[in-house]
């Protein structure tokens, strides 16, 4: 029996090909989006608790994987839908009240089709439980839902054509707090165009959802010593969801 990834990987072959044709919209029903949600799509990490007055975490996680699906068979990018190994989507608690947003897939992340798992990825979960947190206690996604070639900054049109799938998360998911690890998934959200240098440590604001910028953990990598300004606010995030500072973190 085919698995769910090589009937995909058919499927986009077939829709470009019929792009290449003149084909501009396919109709898909909700009872085929309804199929590959339980065909063995990866599944989104997910408890049944949900905080009092918040749906709980199985339909959203449900929701999730139907958009998830979609995400798999676009190829509105032609150049990113060719060369991607998976789609990397999101993982992580539906009822989070944190979520981090960063760039796009890196290699690791292509490989294994999850978000954040290569040295950033590490880095990222040490700060994660310097807060006091578990990795599956919160939500990870980027903007990207594909790898860039070489890593190469995102493009305008790339981004346009991607951010529908972040803000369904954003909306599904809605944390108390995002966290947007470096300028790219600011700017994607809102309309500023500083350097991250001057973005980070400040509030903003997404559909009611407060926003506080970081550095991305690639940027810690080649500066350390900027740990300590991630740090810093981290723990204005703690403050504003109401929850101790740790006083040693690791």
């Amino acid at each position: 029996m085919e698995t769910l990834n090589a009937i995909v990987d058919k499927t986009i072959a077939a829709l470009e090909e019929m792009k290449r044709s003149g084909v501009t919209h396919v109709e898909v029903s909700h009872e085929t989006l309804d199929r590959l949600s339980s065909a063995g799509v990866r599944p989104v990490t997910a408890t049944t608790d949900a905080p009092a007055g918040k749906t709980p975490a199985l339909p959203i996680a449900s929701e999730l994987a139907r958009i998830e699906a979609r995400a798999r068979a676009c190829v509105l990018c032609k150049e990113l839908a060719r060369c991607r190994t998976n789609v990397v989507f999101g993982v992580g608690n539906p009822c989070s009240e944190i979520m981090f947003i960063g760039e796009a897939p890196g290699a690791d992340e292509d490989a294994q089709g999850e978000p954040f798992v290569g040295r950033a990825g590490q880095l990222l979960t040490k700060i994660i439980q310097a807060m006091g947190y578990q990795r599956e206690d919160v939500y990870i996604a980027n903007v990207l839902k594909c790898r860039p070639l070489e890593n190469r900054t995102p493009l305008p049109d790339e981004v346009t054509n991607c951010l529908p799938y972040l803000i369904s998360q954003i909306e599904l998911i809605r944390p108390k707090v995002i966290v947007a690890l470096g300028a790219t998934a600011l700017r994607a959200l809102l309309d500023v165009q500083l350097g991250i240098t001057k973005l980070r440590g400040h509030w903003y604001t997404f559909r009611e959802i407060p926003i506080m910028p970081t550095f991305h953990p690639a940027y810690l990598l080649r500066n350390p010593r900027a740990k300590k300004e991630v740090w810093d606010d981290m723990k204005a995030v703690l403050e504003k969801l109401g929850r101790r500072v740790p006083k040693n973190p690791k």
